[in-house]
């Protein structure tokens, strides 16, 4: 039996008094294969049925769990199975009714956020995912709580050019659909490479194959604790600080399991995974940005930040995995400008650039996150992002994601506010020198050698 003494939970009251600890998620991932129905009525019904009945009680548990532990639970979501696996041989409109079927399901159980509006097609497409996915702009503009995803490549297949090629679009006609609330279906879509079937973090959770009928899988956040345990420590060395991210990181993972096991049993279900991501928000002192200020750098982007993000990712995780004997999802730093007040700082001061912003994303937990472009950013050039970032993934073995806002009627310097926990933030420049010869070519970037490990 663990002993935990006074100053643990002193420590812990500490911790989400003053430094925001919080968890940011419960998420519920929930199987629709049993729902399949060749009629699409019939399909929509079961759909609605099998997520009010199976989470009917999710955001009453986690509001009691809330106030009798103290901790603040920021998110109440579900996940469901890629829904172009459901999907059969819906046209494109099916799949909207059931995008909203989606909407109408996450409003009666009260949740923030449903994903799953998801299409895999790192090796190729079916004529279900590509209706999907072309219906996607019209899906995420005529609901509110549904998130999509688009898995384009994995280390074992490589990178189908022909999706990225084909995301690029619809990245911008999202944009153009909801051009009336600051092109908001685009933080809504993301493109993946090695997207994990356990996330319970939006736009790019989805309840995968290889997983139980339902389960709960927790996302924890606590980039202020980190940032305060840093500056406790002072000037000391990097093999100190590492240390001292890494308790940290254990402290924050506990408090996570201890959520998401109590969650699951009340629940009746399978705990499945701690996600311990740092997740930062616009609040003052939430911020994954100003953590690797405190290490020293004058301002996030300074040479020297990929090193200081490789050191907390890596950090991080280590710490997390003592502290859960089931740690997935994404698990690390998440840079997501619009979300990060360091961040956004410094991309108004011209420290943070895309180029900069994709050379962090080969050490951190995601990829090129909640970035505000210009709108006449063409479709080619929104490819050419993805198809790099995309590879830095595919090469590392890891997860990356795209996930960019082309803002309807912004330019360069301009700012857009999304909104609570997607925040704000300075349009930036990109590189608008064409790469569509490149991208029309078409076909599969081969995996890379290693790959072929077995």
């Amino acid at each position: 039996m663990s002993i935990i003494n006074r100053d643990d939970i002193l420590e812990t009251i500490e911790m989400i008094r003053s430094e925001n600890l919080d968890i940011r998620t419960i998420t519920m991932g929930i199987s629709l294969f049993d729902c399949v129905s060749d009629d699409e009525n019939k399909l929509c019904e079961n759909i609605y049925n099998k997520i009010t009945t199976s989470a009917k009680d999710l955001v009453k548990v986690g509001s009691e769990i809330e106030k009798e532990y103290g901790v603040p639970i920021v998110n109440k979501r579900v996940s469901v199975t890629p829904i172009s696996l459901i999907g059969g041989g819906l046209d494109k409109n099916g799949f909207v009714h059931i995008a909203k079927t989606l909407d109408k399901a996450a409003k009666a159980i009260g949740v923030d956020f449903i994903g799953g509006y998801t299409a895999l097609v790192h090796k190729g497409a079916t004529k279900s995912d590509i209706n999907l996915i072309e219906s996607i702009p019209e899906a995420l503009s005529s609901t509110e709580l549904v998130c999509s995803s688009v898995n384009v490549a994995t280390t074992k297949a490589g990178i189908n050019m022909d999706m990225v090629d084909l995301m690029g679009k619809i990245i911008k006609e999202t944009a153009y659909m909801t051009k009336d609330s600051n092109s908001i279906g685009c933080a809504k879509l993301v493109v993946f490479a090695n997207s994990p079937e356990d996330n319970p973090f939006m736009a790019g959770a989805y309840h995968g194959v290889g997983e139980p009928d339902i389960t709960i899988n927790v996302g924890v956040s606590g980039p202020g604790v980190v940032h305060s345990a840093i500056k406790r420590a002072g000037n000391c060395d990097f093999s100190h600080l590492a240390e001292i991210v890494k308790k940290t990181a254990f402290k924050i993972t506990r408090v996570g399991q201890l959520v998401a096991s109590e969650a699951a049993r009340r629940l009746g279900v399978p705990f499945g995974i701690v996600d311990l991501s740092l997740a930062p928000t616009p609040k003052v002192g939430d911020s994954v940005a100003h953590i690797l200020e405190e290490m020293g750098l004058e301002m996030c982007g300074a040479h020297g930040t990929t090193a200081a993000l490789a050191l907390l990712n890596d950090a991080v995780k280590k710490g997390g995995v003592m502290a859960s004997g089931h740690v997935g999802g994404l698990s690390g730093a998440f840079i997501p400008v619009s979300e990060d007040r360091g961040m956004i700082n410094a991309c108004y001061h011209g420290a943070l650039t895309l180029e900069k912003l994709e050379a962090m994303t080969a050490v951190c937990s995601v990829g090129l996150d909640m970035i505000a472009i210009p709108f006449d950013t063409s479709s080619s050039v929104i490819s050419g992002i993805i198809a790099d970032e995309i590879s830095i993934g595919v090469i590392n073995n890891k997860t990356t994601a795209v996930r960019l806002i082309p803002v309807y009627g912004k330019k360069v310097g301009d700012t857009v506010d999304f909104g609570g926990l997607l925040g704000y933030a300075p349009i930036i420049k990109v590189n608008n020198l064409s790469p569509d010869r490149f991208i029309k070519r078409g076909g599969r970037i081969p995996a890379p050698i290693h790959s072929l490990k077995n």
